[in-house]
Order: structure tokens, then C-alpha cells, then sequence
């Protein structure tokens, strides 16, 4: 039979584990104190160090999640997507089955190419203006939802990063839709 020392538990005395190292003693010690430490901190925890029960406010996380989708956008309008590409196939395809044979080169050119490459700058136009309309709620959100609360400054920075994406996208949309940046070649 085990006898009970100071520095044991009531636990460990009746379970009869062996000596314990200086080590074990001074942690389940430590323990053992911060288990019963019942002072309030300033803060309204109920411990010190204790993580608090709840979130107290807005995590943000809708307003993340709007900042990664305005730049994820915006990165869309810059690149092109499946839905542009399938568009401007498509007119592509419906140029060239309503030009004849005996249409001229520069028909032949417009049909075939030019409305393709307007779809698919519509399409970037498009993906760019939700960029930007998005970057613009997140950022404009805090005023209007919880006025003193502080936005993180990470979300900032990605709705700011989604919004430029947007106007460089809309610029070079609105740019190519009018021919202005790479238009068609001239055919005579």
C-alpha cells in the first residue's frame, strides 16, 4: 500500500502510481491552482488566460469571403473565362454559317472573328463590373452595417486589390469591345 505524500493527489494516491519526478509535481501543481483560480479578470472572463466563451462581435467573415470573390473576379475578367470562350465560339460559329462563299474578305473577317472577339470582351466587361461592384460593398460595408467596428486590415487590402482588378478588367474590356486595343486587322 502506497502512503499518501504532500505533494500528491487525492487521484494519484488512490490510483498508486510511483514517485513522481520535481517536474510532474510543480505542473500538476500549477494545474491545480489554475483550475481553482476563480477571480474575474478585467475583462468579464471568468479566468485569466481563458478564451472567451463566444464571439463577441462580427467575424467578418462574409466581408472576407466578399473581398476574395471581388479579387477572384476581377483576376477572371484579366484572364478570360469558360463562359467568354464558349461565346465567342459560338459567334464564331454563327459568322461563319451566315457568310457565303462569295461574301468578301472583310465580311468574311467581321463575322467570323470580329463578333467573337466583342462577345468575349462582353463577357470579361461583365466578370470586371462584378469585381468591382463587389470590392465596393465590402469596403463600403463597416459604414453601413456596425459604424465603429474596425475592418481587418487584411479584407482591406483584398477588396482594394479586387476593385483595381475591376477597373483594369472593365477598361480592357470596354477598350477591346471597341476595337480600340487589338482590333480586327483591316482586309481589302
Amino acid at each position: 500500500m502506497a502512503t499518501k505524500t504532500v505533494d500528491e493527489t487525492p487521484a494519484e494516491s488512490a490510483a498508486g502510481t510511483g514517485a513522481k519526478t520535481d517536474e510532474e509535481r510543480v505542473a500538476t501543481a500549477d494545474a491545480t491552482a489554475t483550475q481553482d483560480d476563480s477571480t474575474p479578470a478585467e475583462d468579464g472572463d471568468e479566468r485569466p488566460g481563458a478564451a472567451p466563451a463566444g464571439p463577441s462581435g462580427p467575424t467578418g467573415v462574409g466581408q472576407g469571403a466578399g473581398a476574395v470573390v471581388s479579387a477572384a473576379l476581377g483576376l477572371v475578367s484579366l484572364t478570360g473565362s469558360w463562359v467568354g470562350t464558349v461565346a465567342s465560339a459560338r459567334e464564331s460559329l454563327i459568322g461563319q454559317m451566315q457568310t457565303s462563299q462569295s461574301a468578301g474578305v472583310a465580311t468574311m473577317v467581321k463575322e467570323g472573328y470580329g463578333d467573337a472577339w466583342a462577345a468575349n470582351a462582353l463577357w470579361a466587361g461583365v466578370f470586371a463590373l462584378a469585381a468591382l461592384i463587389a470590392g465596393v460593398v465590402v469596403l463600403a460595408r463597416p459604414a453601413f452595417g456596425a459604424p465603429g467596428a474596425p475592418q481587418a486590415p487584411w479584407i482591406k487590402s483584398v477588396a482594394w486589390g479586387g476593385v483595381s482588378l475591376g477597373v483594369i478588367g472593365l477598361l480592357l474590356a470596354v477598350l477591346k469591345y471597341t476595337g480600340v486595343l487589338l482590333g480586327l486587322p483591316a482586309a481589302s
